[in-house]
């Protein structure tokens, strides 16, 4: 089911617009504003019949509660978040090698809206996450997605290790990335069907949905730092599997 969410500032709003208008439900613009910026804005909004109003800055602070506005907050309609029986539909009627990233328990919105940012920007066909144990998808997620989650197919499941398993046995390929592992990622061929688990903020991919990956990864490292941030792991991993089929 798809619900609505405020988004604050130009950047948010933009992005939809230019993605997918229909979602905007109505937008709120600081009384007295009038510099080009949103001149143009209440143009775009004029030439898609979108309703906006005007309101004082007091209100638009209430409504932001402490994020920065910049004199504009829009209500959105998120796309909605499917569960696995449409998962698996979708996989089945795919006519291209599927890339799917699994997020287990992403917990940090903003950790979270940047692994959809780069999922995106990677051409990642579909998104699994955990129903619970994960970040809501709210407006930090899509702040920091960068609206990303507009363009993505993005699935919650209630049993992460039984849909991997599933996965499995449609032939596609599941690679889980952990710290502890010898096997570099540039090592592992990845042009075939595949999926990527990526696990938690500081404790990474939980012990059962390790057992059931075909394979554990590491990103090799120098220097003393022991990990990367998970949206950073999360991006260098897209992008060799975006790499490697690309030079195939």
């Amino acid at each position: 089911m798809s619900k609505s969410i405020n988004i604050f500032g130009f950047h948010g709003i933009e992005s939809v617009l230019n993605s997918s208008p229909e979602l905007v439900i109505r937008v709120l613009i600081q009384k007295g504003r009038k510099d080009k910026r949103i001149i143009d804005l209440t143009d775009t909004l004029n030439s898609y019949k979108i309703l906006y109003s005007i309101s004082d800055k007091n209100n638009l602070d209430k409504i932001s509660k402490g994020e920065i506005h910049q004199g504009v907050i829009s209500e959105v309609m998120t796309p909605p978040v499917l569960g696995e029986d449409s998962f698996f539909h979708s996989i089945t009627m795919f006519d291209q090698k599927p890339m799917i990233l699994i997020l287990d328990s992403i917990q940090d919105p903003r950790n979270l809206g940047a692994c959809l940012r780069s999922a995106n920007a990677a051409g990642v066909s579909h998104v699994v996450i955990n129903k619970d144990g994960s970040a809501p998808i709210n407006s930090l997620v899509h702040k920091t997605s960068a609206g990303a989650i507009n363009s993505l197919q993005i699935f919650h499941v209630t049993n992460l290790s039984r849909t991997i398993k599933q996965i499995k046995e449609r032939n596609i390929w599941v690679v889980g990335l952990d710290g502890n592992t010898q096997s570099s990622i540039y090592n592992v061929n990845l042009t075939s069907s595949i999926a990527i688990v990526v696990g938690s903020e500081g404790k990474g991919i939980r012990p059962l949905i390790k057992k059931n990956c075909d394979q554990l990864v590491c990103i090799p490292m120098s220097g003393n730092i022991e990990s990367l941030n998970v949206s950073v792991a999360t991006a260098i991993s897209l992008f060799e599997i975006k790499r490697q089929r690309e030079s195939s």
